[in-house]
């Protein structure tokens, strides 16, 4: 399911009614090299899909915000997304797969990345993942329901995030999610370390679910 909101939202109203099996796996393409959080950016026409065996995060937190970004054609959109942030993560037999439609010739073609396998779990620092949809088991230790998004712990609202630091949000000490399968927008990460990371482009829709 994808949910869009057209130009002129609201962002400061805007509240997700989170329940705490939430989003918790990683976006291979946008990991970056250095510590410091990437700046906001628009996001692209494509949502991703993610799959994970297991997540396992430590400083956990998650609160409303609205994604910015484009429609394939070049429109803008935006999309209400729930954040998920962790200090530390790891994550084990984790797929991303992309699909671009309609092109010439070929139709539609799919990326997948697959990392994290063969006891060598993706280690991720300062991660946040911005989805509207997810499937997981979860458990979370020490877990606050209903804290003001300037009160979270963990890495807290993410610089240059369209969310309202009094609105509703959650965190945890720690949190292990099992059989993760999720659709985002964005991701971003202090340092992303991927085991075992292997791509490959094919013709026709190939997803992780």
């Amino acid at each position: 399911m994808e949910s869009q909101v057209r130009g002129g939202t609201r962002w400061k109203r805007f509240a997700v009614v989170m329940v705490p099996s939430v989003a918790a796996t990683a976006c291979i393409g946008v990991a970056l090299a250095q510590g410091a959080l990437a700046a906001s950016f628009s996001v692209s026409g494509q949502s991703f899909k993610v799959t994970a065996d297991k997540l396992v995060g430590t400083g956990f937190a998650q609160y409303g915000a609205i994604d910015s970004g484009y429609n394939l054609d070049g429109s803008k959109t935006a999309h209400p997304v729930a954040v998920s942030a962790f200090s530390k993560a790891e994550i084990t037999n984790m797929c991303q797969s992309v699909v671009t439609p309609n092109i010439p010739l070929l139709g539609s073609v799919s990326l997948t990345l697959k990392a994290g396998g063969e006891g060598k779990p993706v280690e991720a620092d300062n991660l946040y993942i911005d989805v509207d949809n997810l499937s997981a088991d979860a458990t979370f230790e020490n877990i606050r329901i209903g804290v003001a998004g300037k009160d979270l712990k963990g890495p807290g609202i993410k610089s240059g995030d369209a969310a309202n630091p009094f609105g509703f949000g959650q965190d945890a000490d720690k949190a292990t999610l099992t059989d993760v399968k999720q659709t985002a927008w964005a991701t971003t990460a202090g340092t992303f370390k991927l085991s075992g990371l292997k791509m490959s482009l094919s013709q026709g829709v190939k997803e992780c679910y």
